[in-house]
């Protein structure tokens, strides 16, 4: 076996590892280590491109990877449960930023040098130049949204749509004069800037409800700028990576689409959402909310037979996710059988509860997907709803002129009693009355969640 045949072998090696892995984050179970397998695989893959490009500057190399895997590796061990999803829209910022960079880089070294590149270098250049700078554009403003330094409301301007369709359209005509006449290199940025503003304004144009779905969809719009770099460098792993990365991220964000009953360009042209906003002085139709107390919440629970808790981003704000678990053990050590209803777009990205919960040791059984529970709800004594608005609201159902109307939600209101958990009555990123709360048998525990829960697990014990 000569060299090229090795590292070949090495580089079909690891892309299996990589698809092994992805296969192995399908459940909580095995997900760590199918993570690990794949940092692993990226990790090999490294280490034999350096080797076989044999890439000069190598001591520069070394200390950008260690600096950069330095940092990675505080934040991701360092930051909040409240703020991942503002991690993982910056670090996927960073991908598509890093795949147009290097797309624009092989542009440039052709022109220094004075060389027309290949067709297919062409076309694999200006894809991962364009949809990297929208990918990183997009991904900044998502992030600037989640961790509110801008506006979580949609943005919109006078024809935003007109707008953004003829931004595509000059970026698009800008491309392929590239590819048809001229390989010129201030073109090239000039149609990254442009593809940078694109990206900036179609994101601000989306509210902060749809956020889980437009992380997910700019995740796949950087895995196929990732895919096409691969072909500019000729690096069939990071062709396979990148792939992989774009076609679950394709597949995910359909999904997720679906739980929401919209499409995505819904999604994307909709500016739905306004990111929360005041509550309302009264309910639909002068219903009047019922405010509780811990204990009385907590002799419910106690003699209840079924309890199902509700998560949302309430919960990660609180990191109140461990007094959950107390709250739940404190449940099945009386007899009560204690689910989670888990809701496709709860949170403020793709897994967001599920990911809260294993950080609490949570068992995974005790997890159920929205399809799964709705219907056990009617078989329900308590619902808990934590910090969860717009996915338990039954105006979905009920309400045809309401913004979310058909959107799929969790129907808590079959069970015999819901207790919410809220600070306040303020609106959910939806910016809508949720008519849940001013039904005859909810109950609004009103506090920090945290401080609640930790009531309610004091109350239960004193029962």
């Amino acid at each position: 076996m000569d060299r090229r045949q090795a590292f070949d072998l090495a580089y079909l090696a690891c892309a299996a590892l990589f698809i092994f892995g992805l296969m192995r984050l399908a459940s909580p179970r095995t997900a760590v280590r199918g993570n690990q397998l794949a940092a692993a695989a990226m990790g090999v893959i490294i280490a034999v491109t350096l080797w076989d490009s044999g890439a000069h500057n190598l001591t520069w190399i070394i200390a950008g990877a260690a600096i950069g895997g330095g940092i990675g590796a505080y934040s991701a061990r360092a930051v909040k449960m409240t703020a991942m999803p503002q991690m993982v829209a910056l670090f996927n910022g960073v991908g598509g930023g890093a795949a147009a960079l290097i797309a624009f880089s092989e542009f440039h070294s052709a022109a220094q040098a004075n060389i027309n590149l290949p067709t297919n270098d062409v076309v694999s250049t200006l894809f991962s130049a364009v949809v990297g700078s929208v990918s990183f554009a997009g991904s900044m403003v998502a992030f600037g949204k989640l961790q509110e330094l801008i506006t979580g409301s949609p943005v919109t301007m006078p024809g935003q749509k007109v707008v953004n369709a003829a931004l595509f359209l000059v970026v698009l005509a800008l491309a392929v004069w590239q590819f048809a006449a001229s390989q010129s290199e201030g073109l090239l940025a000039v149609t990254m800037v442009l593809a940078l503003v694109l990206g900036v304004i179609m994101v601000m144009a989306i509210g902060g409800a749809d956020m889980p779905v437009v992380i997910s969809l700019l995740n796949s719009f950087t895995g196929l700028a990732a895919a096409a770099t691969g072909f500019v460098l000729n690096n069939d792993a990071l062709i396979i990576a990148g792939t992989l990365v774009g076609a679950s991220g394709t597949l995910l964000t359909q999904m997720m689409g679906r739980a929401m009953n919209r499409s995505i360009a819904n999604v994307v042209f909709g500016a739905f959402g306004t990111g929360g906003g005041q509550a309302a002085a009264a309910g639909p139709g002068g219903g009047q909310v019922r405010p509780t107390s811990a204990d009385d919440v907590g002799v419910m629970l106690a003699y209840a037979r079924r309890v199902v808790i509700v998560p949302g981003y309430g919960l990660a704000v609180a990191q109140a996710q461990h007094n959950v678990r107390e709250l739940a053990d404190q449940l099945q050590k009386r007899g009560v059988d204690v689910r989670y209803a888990i809701h496709p777009v709860a949170g403020r990205m793709p897994g967001h509860m599920n990911v809260l919960l294993a950080e609490a040791d949570v068992p995974y059984t005790q997890l159920f997907e929205m399809d799964d529970i709705n219907d056990e709800f009617a078989r329900t004594d308590v619902v808990l709803v934590i910090g969860a608005n717009d996915v338990v609201n039954p105006a979905a159902k009920n309400t045809p002129g309401s913004p979310i109307y058909g959107m799929p939600v969790l129907n808590v209101g079959d069970a015999s009693a819901v207790v919410v958990l809220k600070r306040s009555m303020n609106t959910g990123f939806a910016g809508i009355e949720n008519e849940l709360f001013y039904e005859p048998k909810t109950t609004m525990l009103f506090g920090d969640a945290k401080d609640s829960i930790v009531n309610l697990t004091g109350a239960v014990k004193a029962v």
